[in-house]
Order: structure tokens, then C-alpha cells, then sequence
């Protein structure tokens, strides 16, 4: 996977196609997902490095709840693509 803006918009279409809304937000805190008056929300600290998004975004993903069926065919193929990856990678 290329760590560049395209692959990062393309992990985020995904977050959003299932219904979360990501934000980056200031502050000292671990990046993460949270739910927010009944809203899905995955915040990360906005001083993350484009890879660092990257990286959290798709270390998040296979705890969030996503519908494969929901994403469109280009998003699914990501997807599977990001949950074959092994966790240490």
C-alpha cells in the first residue's frame, strides 16, 4: 500500500460509506474510534503524519463495525485488502 493523500481518501470513503465520520482533532490522547451521541466517530490526533493516519486508520478498521455489502466495488476490494493484512505488519 502507498502512503500517499489518494490512499489515505480512499481508507477514509471507506470509514464514511459505513457510516463513520472521521475527525482529527488537537490534543494528547491515543488515537482511536468513539461513538458520540449515537453518531460513529473516529477521531485521531491531527498531528499525525500522513503515514501515522494511515497506519491508525487501517490498525482501527477491523475493530469497527463496517458492512461489507454497504461499500462500493472499489471500496471493497481496500477493504479486503486492508483486513488480509497481518496485524504486525
Amino acid at each position: 500500500m502507498k502512503y500517499n493523500q489518494s490512499t489515505l481518501n480512499r481508507i477514509e470513503s471507506i470509514l464514511e460509506e459505513a457510516g463513520y465520520v472521521v475527525r482529527y482533532e488537537r490534543g494528547t490522547f491515543q488515537s482511536g474510534y468513539c461513538i458520540l451521541q449515537q453518531k460513529k466517530v473516529v477521531v485521531l490526533n491531527k498531528f499525525l503524519n500522513l503515514e501515522g493516519r494511515i497506519n491508525t486508520i487501517t490498525e482501527l478498521m477491523p475493530q469497527l463495525n463496517i458492512s461489507f455489502d454497504s461499500l462500493t466495488h472499489e471500496s471493497q476490494k481496500l477493504f479486503e485488502e486492508i483486513m488480509a493484512k497481518p496485524a504486525n505488519e
